[in-house]
């Protein structure tokens, strides 16, 4: 495969040709049949190039472009390569459960319980990031770290990387139901997320007031020893998630593809709820 400055050349010697091939094909085009005219004595004076040669250039050119884009798209890293254009999953072999709820709605804990109960595969797109940021050589830490310190949504393609990657490997070992937590968080990830990787099944959404969510997240704080959870960032959480994560709710739910669950109450309850939801989605 030629290199990038290969290309770069081979593509100027095309656009000089292009150049000089111009005002010949048009003074050519233009000639009338009178001798000694100004076009015949430019024809005269130049070699006569054909609107073939010319289309033979662009053409060259159009197919220098694609290896060149070939080449970038090899050199360019998973997540920012071309999208795929077919899901990686058919909903009927993978089943994906959405979960969404404002920070500290006790997403975590229900997929706890769902784990224990009924065999999910529980995947936090928060604790992947974390994972990813504290991972030795990892490309994306400081940017995920900034990202998370500032209580704003890492860019789509890392953490669809990141999911990608999870769900393919549980499912090399026959894992087939899966709870995605925290995710997903605005409507291009929810899109995408749905045309690379698979259809969701439907989303289990938390609602929970904001000082109950509040306290819960103070609480924790005082012992998670994440970054987040201080009240600068906890309010910003809020923010982000009324402005971009419930319009992913409300698109779903125009679909009938959401299941809400108050989740203010205490957790056995709410776990009681929950599976009742589920067992009316036929997921026992």
């Amino acid at each position: 495969m030629l290199t990038r400055v290969q290309f770069t050349r081979q593509i100027s010697r095309n656009l000089r040709t292009i150049s000089r091939a111009t005002p010949r094909v048009a003074a050519r085009f233009n000639s009338t049949d009178n001798r000694g005219s100004p076009s015949e004595k430019l024809n005269s004076q130049a070699p006569y190039v054909t609107p073939t040669s010319v289309f033979g250039v662009i053409a060259a050119l159009a197919v220098g472009g694609y290896f060149l884009n070939e080449y970038h798209q090899s050199k360019a890293p998973e997540s920012i390569k071309e999208t795929s254009k077919t899901a990686a999953f058919s909903p009927e072999d993978v089943k994906v459960i959405f979960v969404l709820g404002g920070p500290g709605s006790g997403k975590g804990t229900q997929c706890g319980k769902l784990v224990e109960e009924k065999g999910f595969v529980h995947l936090s797109a928060g604790d992947l990031l974390r994972a990813e940021q504290q991972r030795e050589g990892s490309k994306y830490g400081e940017l995920i770290a900034q990202y998370i310190k500032e209580g704003t949504i890492v860019p789509q393609e890392v953490t669809i990387a990141l999911l990608k990657t999870a769900i393919s490997s549980h499912v090399q070992k026959g894992d087939k139901r899966f709870l995605v937590d925290g995710f997903p968080r605005k409507m291009d990830q929810a899109l995408t997320f749905e045309n690379e990787i698979v259809k969701s099944a439907f989303t289990l959404f938390f609602e929970c007031p904001e000082s109950v969510m509040l306290e819960r997240l103070l609480e924790r704080g005082k012992t998670s020893g994440r970054t987040d959870d201080n009240i600068e960032s906890i309010k910003k959480r809020f923010r982000v998630f009324i402005d971009t994560s419930m319009p992913v709710v409300n698109h779903f739910d125009k679909q009938n593809k959401v299941i809400k669950v108050r989740c203010d109450e205490p957790v056995d309850v709410v776990s009681e709820h929950v599976k009742k939801a589920l067992a009316d989605k036929g997921i026992n």
